[in-house]
């Protein structure tokens, strides 16, 4: 039994069950070990909350870094960090909806030592969006705000997406870029 299929199995668990609702019994019954077994590999629940988020949060700053590290004008950024970041949530659900519906579950010692992952990710949207205001191709009041903004519609599509819908993850992203970068106005010629 390795630690990433305790992840995996707890990632699954927490989604299903929710984080408080899910027990280190239900963890080690997936993974078909004896409970005091599975403390050999994770020391609590908590631990394995936090290793989860810090998992996700690796994944995903993996994936925006170079985009928001390369030398592509901002709005072909915001592009690709938008169809990369919703492929990667909908690729991964269990991890996804872990991250973004139990991060509160964190007790204060585990959130603090969550706390820079966090950052950083949110850094890299912000990273882009003012790199587009400096470049005078994004106009917006709050950077902070517009990444929050964005990251709320893209983070709610794991409650509501289908992969049998309307939309294959790749258009979704397509529609709600074209939305955040245009807007629902239409502009008079």
């Amino acid at each position: 039994m390795t630690r990433d299929e305790i992840l995996d199995a707890a990632a699954q668990i927490f989604r299903e069950k929710g984080f408080h609702a899910a027990s280190m019994q239900d963890i080690a019954q997936a993974v078909n070990l004896q409970k005091a077994s599975l403390y050999y590999h994770v020391s609590s629940k908590q631990d394995l909350l936090l290793a989860l988020l810090d998992r996700a949060l690796d994944l995903l700053i993996e994936i925006l870094e170079p985009i928001a590290g390369s030398t592509l004008p901002p709005e072909e950024k915001i592009r690709q960090a938008i169809s990369s970041y919703l492929k990667t949530l909908l690729d991964n659900r269990d991890l996804a909806a872990v991250l973004l519906l139990e991060h509160r579950s964190l007790e204060p010692q585990y959130r603090a030592r969550h706390a820079p992952r966090r950052d950083r990710f949110e850094h890299l949207w912000r990273a882009i969006i003012l790199e587009g205001m400096d470049q005078r191709v994004f106009r917006c009041a709050d950077p902070a705000l517009a990444a929050r903004y964005l990251l709320g519609v893209l983070n709610w599509t794991i409650t509501w997406y289908r992969p049998d819908g309307a939309f294959t993850p790749l258009e979704l992203a397509g529609q709600f870029t074209d939305l955040f970068l245009n807007g629902l106005l239409v502009r008079s010629a």
